[in-house]
């Protein structure tokens, strides 16, 4: 009887383990950087009891060899597993042509049901400390916790702003028992990891975009019978209907400051851009051309809109100037280029790109309108860019199946994030956390 209770009791382990790995998007590293910074990230130690739920110093280790420009040490080949100062050994991480390591301890907090985390990082050339910190929180929160040492541990690097503790959000497919498609829109950390069902429906949802504080979504959903405008709230769920009007109702993008969005609507006959004021409900129409304009982005002061119009017979990327009035076209090699999407900086735009007939996504400098081209696969779309700039997210398939892949800015790095039950669509990087 005994023996079978704790059967019992491994097997619903192993299922809600098998569940959480199946629900989660996996990450497939499948182009690296030759010169990327050698670091050992040793595992922390543990001065507690029972075991912990995650594994602080491999959630490290795993982020920032996903950055590609830091590669950790594998810790088969580590020949110590220090967690103190006086612990290391700095000719042994020599011997392994290590430049940084990082130790780190997990411990019980004097506040009951918290920990205090505890890392350094070393110089081994110099063998002094560069960089370390004391944080703390609730088990539950270990993760988080992980990604904060990561973003700290990237920037000190590389000088770039780690984006490790932001989140995803995307849109998945999947036929239910009886065949019908059921969407979900899903947030999740950057990592694929601790995935989060927001919405769940048998219509389509489109084009999510995170509002300037990483708090809420814009998406369009066709649950009410069209195309409709909704925002809503990613931690509480609660969602309100933004726009609701006979024909096209798309592709909404937030001003920086979040006070406004810019939405796409047929309902004067043709599909123009027009501004959505969130604090009095105002509308103001932007553009007006026979044309087809779509796809609205915002540059990062606000100054500007990104949109793809069909002025020049195809698809091409056009620049408005929201003080002038000017428009501007972009992108001229060519004749597909949709759905562009501003650097942070406001120096580049990445957009989907058609070569030879198929679909890339390219990055092209404003400064000189210089065109690259940064993936290989051949049905590319919706790019999305990290906060820090570093990263673009898109979606493609292999297959019949869609999924998430991931390029650096100069096209050296790249992983995936596929899904084993789902098709993956309509990604977007969140802003950086403010909580």
């Amino acid at each position: 009887m005994l023996l079978n209770k704790w059967l019992k009791a491994v097997a619903f382990t192993l299922l809600c383990v098998t569940q959480q790995a199946v629900a989660d998007l996996t990450i497939e590293i499948t182009q690296g950087n030759d010169r990327a910074t050698p670091v050992a990230v040793v595992p922390f130690a543990w001065l507690g009891q029972s075991a912990l739920a995650e594994d602080v110093a491999q959630i490290v280790s795993d982020d920032l060899e996903r950055s590609g420009l830091i590669k950790p040490l594998s810790r088969s080949d580590m020949l110590s597993l220090p967690s103190q100062k006086s612990d290391i050994y700095f000719r042994d991480w020599s011997l392994l042509k290590q430049d940084y390591l990082l130790i780190g301890q997990v411990k019980p907090s004097v506040s009951p049901g918290m920990l205090t985390i505890q890392f350094e990082l070393y110089d081994v050339v110099r063998q002094t400390r560069v960089l370390g910190e004391v944080i703390s929180g609730k088990p539950s929160e270990l993760r988080s916790r992980a990604h904060y040492i990561s973003d700290k541990v990237f920037e000190h690097l590389t000088g770039i702003a780690g984006a490790f503790s932001t989140r995803l959000a995307y849109v998945t497919v999947r036929k239910d028992a009886s065949g019908q498609n059921k969407y979900e829109l899903k947030v999740s950390d950057a990592d694929g990891r601790r995935e989060k069902s927001i919405l769940t429906t048998y219509k389509p949802i489109l084009s999510p975009a995170w509002s300037p504080d990483a708090e809420h979504l814009a998406y369009v959903s066709y649950e009410t019978g069209r195309p409709a405008v909704f925002i809503q709230n990613v931690y509480s769920g609660k969602r309100r209907q933004l726009t609701a009007f006979k024909g096209l109702n798309g592709a909404p993008t937030w001003s920086p400051d979040g006070n406004k969005l810019a939405v796409v609507l047929s309902k004067d006959g043709n599909p123009e851009l027009y501004q959505i004021d969130l604090t009095n409900y105002k509308m103001k129409r932007i553009t007006n051309h026979y044309a087809i304009d779509t796809e609205p982005e915002w540059s990062p002061d606000g100054s500007k809109l990104l949109f793809t119009s069909s002025r020049s017979g195809g698809p091409q990327i056009y620049q408005l100037d929201l003080v002038s009035g000017e428009t501007e076209r972009l992108t001229f090699e060519g004749n597909y280029n949709a759905r562009a999407r501003y650097a942070p900086d406001g120096t580049e735009i990445y957009f989907v790109h058609q070569k030879e007939g198929i679909f890339h996504i390219a990055a092209q400098e404003l400064a000189n309108n210089r065109l690259r081209i940064l993936t290989q696969t051949p049905l590319d779309e919706s790019p999305s860019v990290s906060p820090n700039g570093s990263m673009l997210i898109y979606a493609t398939q292999e297959g019949s199946r869609g999924y998430l892949g991931a390029v650096s800015v100069n096209g050296q790095i790249r992983y995936r994030l596929p899904s084993q039950r789902a098709d993956v669509r309509e990604p977007t990087w969140s802003p950086f956390l403010t909580n």
